[in-house]
C-alpha cells in the first residue's frame, strides 16, 4: 500500500468538502444551516472519495479499497480532530465528543469506506477479473 500518497490524497479530500461544507454555511436553502451544511457534505464526499480512489490506484491495484478507505477516513478525522472541532465545533459550544458522536459524522465515515470500496469492486478488481480470463 502507498500510505504517503493515501494520506495526500485524504488530505486533498479533506480540505476541497470543507470548503464546500463552509461555502454551504454562506447560501441559505433550508432554515436549519447545520442540516444543509451536513447535507452539501454527505453529496461532495462521494465524487471526491471516487476521484482520489481513481488517482491512488493509478500507482496501485493491488491493495483493496476498503484499506485504502480506512486511510483517507482516517486522514480526514485527524483533520477534523486537530482543526474542524477546534475552529468550527467549539466556538459554536460544541466538543470533540459531540463531534465525533454525531450521526452524521458516521454515516459520512461509512460512506468513505463504502464508496472507497465500491470504487476498487467496480474499477480495479472487476479489471483484474477480465484481464484473467
Amino acid at each position: 500500500m502507498k500510505t504517503q500518497r493515501a494520506i495526500l490524497l485524504g488530505i486533498v479530500i479533506w480540505t476541497i468538502a470543507i470548503l464546500f461544507y463552509s461555502i454551504s454555511y454562506a447560501i441559505p436553502i433550508l432554515d436549519n444551516q447545520d442540516t444543509q451544511a451536513n447535507i452539501v457534505l454527505f453529496v461532495v464526499v462521494m465524487p471526491l472519495v471516487w476521484l482520489g480512489c481513481y488517482f491512488y490506484y493509478k500507482k496501485d491495484n493491488k491493495t483493496h479499497g476498503l484499506k485504502v478507505g480506512q486511510v483517507l477516513l482516517l486522514t480526514a478525522v485527524a483533520l477534523d480532530a486537530l482543526i474542524t472541532v477546534p475552529l468550527f465545533v467549539m466556538p459554536n459550544g460544541g466538543n470533540h465528543y459531540s463531534f465525533f458522536t454525531s450521526l452524521g459524522f458516521w454515516i459520512i465515515a461509512f460512506e468513505f469506506l463504502l464508496v472507497a470500496s465500491l470504487y476498487w469492486y467496480a474499477c480495479v478488481y472487476a479489471k483484474r477479473s477480465i484481464l484473467k480470463k
